[in-house]
């Protein structure tokens, strides 16, 4: 059957399904008494090839609302490490893989759903999404996106018209089903099933089928297996700092939360810090602070200890944790890159020319936001908002014009001194300032944004404070 839906006519990879049943479920998806889309990204649109202008809002509701013509759907099966016990009883419980194209970049991407119905992981849930769920996830996804953060995005949200009762929710609630558009939604768990299920010969199957699809350029490399996990150890690595630098607390970093790709996905309870404070947790059912915003980068680390494990089948372990044992210098030589950056500096430039001075003005800078306990975007931003040629002549005129600092500037003196030592270094201040309006971007979204967003949907389905808070995000 032909159909004019571009969504229907892509060319689509059987990718995964080429790997066999020992990987996934075939499902269906659930029909929905309604359909309204709410959310469409036309960016992601046109990464994968299609004119905006020629997809409407009929083609994303029959393919993604009411998953016409589209087969096989497949639930992922994996296990995983969550808060640092083994469970395996976990798998796609709410969603299915949609399909697998490529992208103009000649990527291979995932289609893949989120609310679209209980599968055979589901246990005893419903597997909806709720809207407002739906809604967090955009905002997160678009927010790390324009940040530079590596992250799978959303494609679509269509509200379903089904009441559903959440415990952290008032309910009755509304519900979504959601497509999102990543790398991968292979996982570390899903080697870790494997190997609880003593296969090794389907762990190296699978092995092989990533380093194919996602990690092409290793193919033909002798040792291509340790090539990979160097590469993943480097990747993880670097997500963790993108993370910290922008004050992202991703809540759940459980081993089945963690892609292959080093990819930012799932999201759950996460938030933005809104001071520098390193115990901040944004689960509330995060008891022992086990995923705190400072503790992140130590345990995407565990977590790639324990893929050692099934990936031992075909790896040294020699040879992993000597790759592993370069995820800290990895992580710091990227954050500080990035932090740099928000700072309007030019890293590797800092660090040719006076290392000493860069050192100081880093300690300085996150010494002072702890202890102040400040607004950790609001610093940041007000640099952008503030900065003039002035700074490189005089340090005293850094940020000495800004009513926000006017009272720290008496505790500023030595951390003025180092920036302005710095800024000399830099060609001319409109690059300084092109930084800043990259890496300190006015707008957050922190959970009273996402509150003040959704009051107004839950009240009187008014998504207008929605669009514009995304309009601002995808704009830093």
């Amino acid at each position: 059957m032909t159909t004019a839906n571009p969504f229907l006519n892509l060319d689509y990879e059987p990718a995964l399904e080429s790997l066999g049943d020992d990987y996934f479920d075939r499902v269906v998806a659930a029909e929905f008494p309604q359909h309204i889309l709410r959310f469409r990204n036309d960016d992601v649109l046109q990464q994968i090839g299609l004119d905006p202008h020629q997809v409407s809002e009929t083609d994303f509701i029959e393919a993604f609302g009411q998953f016409q013509a589209r087969e096989p759907l497949l639930a992922q099966r994996y296990h995983g490490y969550q808060f640092g016990e083994y469970n395996p009883w976990l798998g796609d419980g709410r969603g299915f893989l949609y399909g697998q194209i490529r992208g103009v970049d000649n990527e291979l991407y995932d289609f893949g759903t989120k609310g679209s119905g209980t599968t055979p992981h589901s246990r005893s849930a419903d597997g909806r999404l709720t809207l407002k769920g739906g809604i967090r996830e955009i905002l997160a996804s678009e927010a790390l996106h324009h940040l530079g953060v590596r992250t799978s995005r959303c494609l679509s949200l269509i509200e379903t018209g089904e009441a559903l009762w959440r415990g952290d929710e008032p309910s009755p609630t509304r519900s979504s089903v959601m497509v999102r558009f990543s790398k991968s939604h292979i996982r570390f768990g899903t080697f870790e099933r494997l190997y609880a299920l003593k296969r090794p010969d389907l762990i190296q199957k699978l092995l092989n089928h990533v380093i194919e699809i996602y990690y092409p350029h290793l193919n033909n490399q002798t040792d291509k297996y340790r090539q990979f996990y160097t590469e993943l150890v480097k990747r993880t690595a670097e997500l963790a700092a993108q993370w910290m630098s922008v004050g992202f607390c991703h809540a759940v970093l459980n081993t089945d939360n963690m892609s292959i790709t080093g990819e930012s996905f799932d999201y759950g309870p996460y938030a933005f810090i809104e001071t520098l404070d390193l115990n901040f947790t944004a689960a509330y059912f995060d008891y022992f602070k086990r995923y705190r915003y400072s503790n992140q980068p130590s345990m995407c680390k565990w977590n790639l200890e324990m893929l050692k494990r099934p990936l031992s089948a075909i790896l040294s372990e020699e040879d992993m944790q000597e790759s592993l044992d370069n995820f800290d210098q990895w992580y710091h030589s990227t954050y500080r890159q990035r932090m740099l950056q928000k700072l309007g500096l030019n890293g590797e430039q800092c660090d040719a020319i006076d290392t000493h001075t860069t050192d100081q003005l880093l300690t300085l800078t996150l010494s002072f936001l702890q202890k102040t306990q400040m607004g950790y975007h609001a610093f940041f931003a007000e640099l952008r908002l503030q900065c003039n040629d002035l700074w490189r002549t005089d340090a005293g005129h850094i940020l000495a014009e800004s009513q926000l600092m006017a009272e720290y500037l008496a505790e500023l003196g030595p951390w003025q001194q180092a920036y302005a030592k710095l800024l000399q270094h830099e060609e001319n201040i409109e690059t300084v300032q092109q930084r800043l309006q990259t890496y300190a971007p006015y707008t957050v979204i922190t959970r009273p944004q996402i509150e003040a967003v959704w009051a107004p949907i839950a009240a009187e389905d008014n998504w207008q404070p929605f669009y514009e808070l995304l309009k601002d995000l995808q704009n830093p």
